[in-house]
């Protein structure tokens, strides 16, 4: 099924802190801790000046202990098989497992090691199971949550999180291309996707612009940074547009509700003009009154059932 364990050794990070280690595994650094202590399961280096690190071989094989004992394991039990047949063993869970705990592991071993073969041999494997939707839905979003605390904590650089976001992005541009071509009839709807001043965080709306499309409804899609202003020039040549956008780091949280009241004053004026928005900075404002025809929602999916 998915594969742990071919891995490009000529990695650009392999010394990994514990905390690295309970980053990457979920599992606390006091109890690998004891597991070393205890079972022998890892074997941490010194670096010249004695402190302790592991290397890539201990994280994969940390993921691998951590994927087992989710799935009902016990370490005394784990720490008596031989390292190569623990991959085995992962190998043959893996192809009963439902979860996708597995697949996570793999993805995110291939976004420390920048291994595209990993991640897109990864993904063959998925497809083989699952539709596109399925695949965002269950691994992506999951994966990319787990990016964002990755990098939140220092286990990971924004080259990872660039690396895993570009390849996600990829798939998306190629699945949107195959329900273009196939969607040649005419749309029931009419829908403009962009994203406010600034903001570049993309990956949600493309995967919006993915779903309207799937629907037969039309997307115009705007992409990145687009000034309130330049939304008038699309009104020109279109009415009856549902707007949305996806907020993620901007507008800045303060200005969130001026900037809704500047689009409604600026856009909304128009005949038959709606606003949709998500994203996780709408935590931050007070959306308690919204100007008239904007709604916001509080997930993708969400958004989704609108349609």
């Amino acid at each position: 099924m998915f594969n742990l364990f071919k891995l490009n050794m000529n990695n650009i990070k392999s010394r990994f802190s514990i905390k690295d280690l309970e980053n990457l595994s979920g599992i606390k650094a006091h109890t690998i801790r004891i597991w070393e202590k205890r079972y022998n399961l890892l074997e941490p280096e010194r670096t010249d000046t004695n402190i302790r690190y592991y290397s890539l071989s201990n994280l994969q094989k940390l993921l691998n202990i951590s994927y087992l004992n989710n799935n009902g394991y016990k370490i005394s039990k784990i720490a008596a098989i031989e390292s190569s047949e623990i991959q085995d063993l992962v190998r043959d869970v893996a192809q009963k497992d439902v979860t996708n705990s597995h697949t996570l592991s793999t993805f995110k071993l291939a976004m420390i090691n920048f291994d595209q073969k990993l991640f897109y041999d990864t993904y063959t494997s998925l497809e083989k199971e699952k539709s596109f939707t399925d695949i965002f839905y269950q691994d992506f979003i999951p994966l990319l949550s787990e990016i964002g605390m990755l990098w939140q904590t220092d286990t990971i650089t924004p080259a990872h999180e660039h690396f895993a976001t570009t390849l996600i992005r990829q798939k998306i541009l190629v699945n949107t291309e195959i329900i273009q071509a196939q969607n040649q009839s005419k749309a029931k709807k009419e829908f403009v996707l962009f994203l406010p001043d600034n903001e570049v965080h993309e990956l949600g709306l493309m995967m919006l612009n993915y779903e309207i499309i799937a629907r037969g409804h039309q997307s115009i899609y705007l992409g990145q940074s687009v000034p309130i202003t330049s939304l008038i020039d699309v009104l020109e040549h279109h009415d009856a547009i549902t707007f949305i956008s996806y907020f993620t780091v901007k507008p800045d949280k303060d200005c969130i509700n001026d900037y809704l009241n500047s689009f409604s004053e600026t856009i909304l004026t128009y005949p038959k003009t709606k606003l949709w928005v998500l994203g996780r900075i709408l935590k931050e404002a007070n959306l308690k009154s919204l100007p008239k025809h904007i709604a916001t929602f509080d997930s993708i999916e969400s958004l989704v059932k609108k349609l």
